[in-house]
């Protein structure tokens, strides 16, 4: 017999060795409405099916939980790819990226709803037959040969860089085709339900649960200005020729990569411009505010604005946030009773506009500094004045809300929505999360400017997240402009300098889990190694080093 402790419950439990941990669900008091997916089993995450040979510490995971719901995702995703394979054979089915609470899909040109109509009943047959996914090690040369009779040669392509002479690859039921997924699967097909397939722009949407509403799908929110954008940049991939991660791979063996980062550059100096430009040409909208969630290049993406528009002939002032926060005693707090810094209301708003409002009307200001050691804003500490149309620049996570800015007439205001809309995937079934991403950014700049380590970031994230659902996500359609900081060669760079952090995340660790995801997923990407062909304005080089911004 072994010994279980299973966190949810906070029993302690004995069955035999080598349950499996659906026999180990049988044995507990586990009354959540939510169905286990998966587990953390010594902090390693193990599918219902996998055997426990040890004593164990044993924590469920539900769709709730953000490996739950990649995990659902996976499975929507293959019965989609099922589908489209019956129905469709002839079309490239491709899961480029989220919007809301979906997944945006494409297959071949346009689709019709008649056809989204086929796709759906075919998926929901498929779950009502409560099929099982099976996972299988195969050997690479024969799943290569299997995906290439399948039509995957994105996938094909894929594997050519893999160092490992197996592959991870599903089954669903009889069903004759397999897929292959970074992460870990739902136990079976009946875990899948609800889902809506809805056509928009060229393709469709496929509409899933969320953490917030897990049993039923909530109500989808249109996003048209970040769809659009996610659609500006995905054509950038087909200006660099590079949609998947085996593309990028192919340029890097081919060293063909400093034409791409100098492209990838070209386009964000280009759109900086346009950007620079459009607020040159209306010179009533003098108070620039730049958002966006962690790690999304705000500061680099400021700093080369300002540049620009020095370029016009305009001469901006930039006001940093940071120093209108309340002193520590009268901050906010959070659920849990902390101070929460992530707030609206941790800013002294009155005074802000108060200021902004002087500025505008050119009067001399005498602007505060907060003293982070103390917890204190130190006032008068710096005189600031501007001229008669001179632009305000101001860089920080509350831009976008209007709440920030109340006292200042929406036609003043030029906002710009930043963030890492990334138009890369690992193959046409496997996108890359634009919050991975980010994550793996703030990683590396985290350890390199402010001495954290990897498990202190992945331990705040979670907390940096619901700040950015709660204070940032809900105003981005609040933009006038929304600029993807990502750089399709990026990943290649950062995984030299996130492997070595990620690596000391040892398996005592609850954040073991997330390392290895990261880790994993770092793999897909062969390395660049000569920095020098990055510019040193990059929005890269703000979390490498080496910018020449001042930062």
């Amino acid at each position: 017999m072994i010994s279980i402790r299973v966190l949810n419950t906070g029993e302690t439990i004995a069955v035999p060795r080598e349950s499996t941990v659906q026999e180990v669900i049988e044995h507990i008091q586990y009354q959540n409405p939510c169905k286990p997916l998966a587990a953390r089993v010594n902090n390693r995450i193990r599918e219902l099916d996998s055997k426990i040979h040890m004593d164990a510490q044993l924590e469920l995971i539900d769709i709730r939980d953000p490996d739950g719901m990649r995990m659902v995702q996976r499975g929507l995703v293959f019965l989609l790819y099922i589908a489209a394979k019956e129905l469709f054979p002839d079309r490239q089915l491709k899961v480029l990226h989220s919007i809301n609470n979906a997944l945006y899909c494409e297959l071949g040109d346009w689709v019709s709803d008649e056809e989204i109509q086929k796709l759906h009943q075919r998926m929901e047959a498929l779950i009502h037959q409560d099929l099982p996914f099976q996972k299988e090690k195969m050997d690479k040369l024969i799943a290569t040969k299997k995906f290439m009779e399948q039509g995957d040669t994105d996938k094909v392509s894929l594997f050519r860089y893999r160092k490992k002479s197996t592959i991870s690859i599903y089954r669903c039921g009889a069903v004759p085709f397999i897929n292959y997924f970074y992460g870990y699967m739902v136990p079976s097909t009946s875990y899948l339900s609800p889902f809506e397939l809805r056509t928009y722009a060229q393709g469709f949407l496929m509409i899933h649960p969320t953490a917030a509403s897990p049993r039923q799908l909530p109500e989808y929110q249109e996003l048209p200005k970040f769809s659009q954008v996610f659609l500006q940049y995905q054509r950038w991939g087909e200006v660099l020729e590079i949609d998947t991660v085996a593309d990028l791979n192919e340029k890097i063996a081919q060293e063909k990569i400093k034409e791409i980062i100098w492209i990838s550059e070209a386009l964000h100096e280009k759109k900086i411009a346009l950007m620079a430009e459009e607020i040159c040409n209306h010179p009533g909208k003098r108070l620039i505010l730049i958002a966006g969630p962690s790690s999304s290049g705000k500061t680099s993406t400021s700093k080369r604005l300002e540049l620009h528009l020095k370029a016009n002939g305009r001469k901006p002032i930039t006001i940093a946030l940071d120093d209108y926060f309340v002193d520590r005693e009268k901050t906010p707090l959070d659920e849990e009773g902390n101070y929460n810094f992530e707030s609206i209301d941790a800013l002294d708003l009155d005074l802000f506009n108060d200021h902004l409002i002087r500025l505008m009307n050119g009067e001399l200001v005498m602007i505060p500094t907060f003293n982070f050691r103390l917890g204190k804003r130190i006032e008068e500490s710096k005189t600031l004045q501007a001229s008669p149309n001179q632009p305000i620049i101001v860089e920080g996570i509350h831009g976008l809300n209007e709440k920030l800015t109340r006292k200042i007439p929406r036609k003043k205001k030029f906002k710009i929505y930043v963030s890492a809309l990334t138009q890369l995937s690992i193959d046409y079934c496997n996108r890359i999360p634009t919050t991975d991403t980010r994550l793996l950014r703030r990683i590396v700049r985290d350890h390199k400017f402010r001495g954290h380590s990897a498990l202190r970031t992945i331990q705040m994230w979670p907390s940096v997240r619901r700040g950015e659902e709660q204070y940032i996500f809900p105003f981005q359609e609040e933009a006038d402009v929304m600029f993807s900081s990502a750089l399709s060669y990026e990943l290649s760079v950062i995984r030299n300098f996130a492997e070595p952090l990620l690596v000391q995340i040892n398996e005592s660790q609850r954040e073991n889990t997330e390392a290895k995801r990261l880790l994993k997923f770092l793999e897909y990407f062969l390395p660049i190694t000569d920095y020098e062909d990055i510019p040193r304005n990059s929005i890269l080089r703000e979390f490498i080093g080496g910018s020449v911004l001042d930062l």
